[in-house]
């Protein structure tokens, strides 16, 4: 239990960062979503280039965050400065390949991304995905040496100077062009680099080539995870104006990418817990007791995770504030992808059994079918449903590569999770959630409708202090 409350310190310092710099964040949402109408376009093109560097960001870092922490906890002969060295050197090396790949060859990549009109737009992500992807080994030797209070403070720091440049140019200045949305991007990400400087001086550099053959072999399965999981997240948003043919395609990935910020409150709460969570796990891993610390977890993560869905959805009349009106009418998928972040952070959980046993290449492979379905599902369903379609995609293929985990993990390195429990409380909250729906439907006040949501929020708090 002092390991679960050690656990839940680090996710609260984390989450706060997380939470706060993600709310925070949300200013630039309605800042661009009135500057920019729905019926302009301009916030598709904002979607569809951030959708295109979460890619990428994955890409370019390899697989090497949980690899890193798989190595530099080991133990034997790898030293903790070796592992960064080797990591840090492996993903610089990517990153800038990449860097100059996308100057070398941007007319025929501009073209092919509908942006030959804005070559720049792809020039300034691809320096800002690779400071971004160099940035990412440093960030993880904060979480190794447990120190969540830079961590928090550098995540916290650029979200701020981020918010403060663009409400200078927006709002002061009175400017219109998406283009300084990446140029104030790029010149952001640039600063918190040099607040690595400390850290870089301190390491004992050393790049062993034979621990990188080493950390690839392990990496690679997690880079297809990797990027299985965030096509689970971006390919609706990258392929869609490919696969939506109509006129207004970009309006509706604007309207689209708009509503899914309110959703990505639970993506908030996965990444906190992520960043606890990896550490650890690979931490704590020969403990006696550790399957059941990891069992326990799950659950408390579940039904935490529960609650925040149904107070999102209790006070979905208060968050819609954050999105300009024009937008409104895509907050349908709120609820569908909010229970697909769930689905990925209980996958998340799942994959540590073979993660703990070198053998990712089964989460490559739960990965990859999951991103099947969802791919499948947009390129059926998108031309004939838009946007909901993308939803109900992430939705499905989490789904299943949740349900493939879980069972073939039970079967090769079991974990006593309290299915009963779990499963009470999702029962409970998707009959308050019921509830929630159809009182909307009857009850036009919308401060009446939040103070019966409060009340079915309050039943399940209630539940859970009767379930202890």
């Amino acid at each position: 239990m002092a390991n679960l409350k050690n656990l839940v310190k680090d996710t609260a310092i984390y989450g706060l960062s997380s939470i706060v710099g993600r709310f925070l964040n949300y200013l630039l949402v309605p800042l661009y979503t009135n500057v920019i109408p729905a019926d302009n376009g301009g916030y598709g093109v904002v979607t569809n280039i951030y959708a295109h560097t979460a890619l990428m960001l994955v890409v370019l870092t390899f697989g090497m965050e949980t690899t890193y922490f798989r190595y530099v906890n080991k133990g034997g002969e790898d030293r903790p400065d070796t592992v960064f060295s080797t990591a840090l050197g492996m993903v610089s090396v990517l990153s800038i390949a990449f860097i100059a790949f996308i100057f070398g060859f941007i007319t025929p990549l501009s073209t092919w991304m509908g942006y030959v009109s804005h070559p720049e737009y792809l020039e300034l992500m691809a320096v800002v995905v690779g400071l971004d992807a160099i940035q990412a080994i440093p960030f993880c030797l904060l979480r190794y040496q447990n120190r969540p209070i830079k961590f928090a403070s550098l995540k916290l720091l650029f979200i701020i100077m981020n918010i403060g440049l663009n409400l200078l140019y927006f709002l002061v200045m009175g400017g219109r062009d998406i283009l300084l949305i990446f140029v104030l991007n790029l010149i952001c990400t640039a600063i918190i680099t040099f607040f690595f400087i400390p850290e870089f001086c301190k390491i004992n550099w050393h790049f062993d080539k034979a621990l990188l053959r080493r950390m690839l072999r392990y990496s690679w399965p997690i880079l297809v995870l990797g990027i299985a999981g965030i096509l689970n997240q971006t390919f609706d948003k990258q392929a869609f104006l490919m696969i939506y043919d109509q006129e207004d395609a970009k309006v509706q990935l604007g309207i689209y990418g708009a509503c899914v910020k309110i959703a990505m409150i639970m993506a908030m709460i996965t990444q906190a817990f992520r960043y606890a969570y990896e550490p650890f796990v690979f931490g704590h891993a020969k403990d006696k007791d550790s399957k059941e610390t990891y069992a326990l977890t799950m659950k408390y993560f579940i039904i935490f995770t529960l609650l925040a869905f149904l107070c999102v959805m209790g006070y979905i009349d208060i968050l819609k504030l954050i999105i300009g009106k024009s937008y409104h009418v895509g907050l349908k998928v709120v609820p569908i992808v909010m229970m697909a972040e769930i689905m990925m952070g209980i996958y998340f959980n799942l994959s540590f059994w073979y993660k703990l046993i070198d053998k990712t290449i089964y989460g490559a492979l739960f990965s990859a079918i999951g991103c099947g379905v969802l791919i499948a599902v947009n390129v059926v369903f998108v031309p004939k449903y838009g946007y909901m379609a993308c939803a109900w995609g992430g939705f499905a293929g989490y789904g299943v590569a949740m349900i493939l985990s879980y069972i073939v993990g039970q079967h090769i390195n079991p974990i006593p999770y309290p299915l009963k429990g779990i499963f009470g409380f999702i029962l409970l909250a998707s009959v308050l959630f019921g509830l929630m729906c159809f009182t909307a439907n009857i009850i036009d006040n919308q401060w009446i409708r939040m103070g019966v949501n409060t009340l079915f929020i309050g039943i399940y708090i209630a539940m859970l202090y009767i379930k202890r």
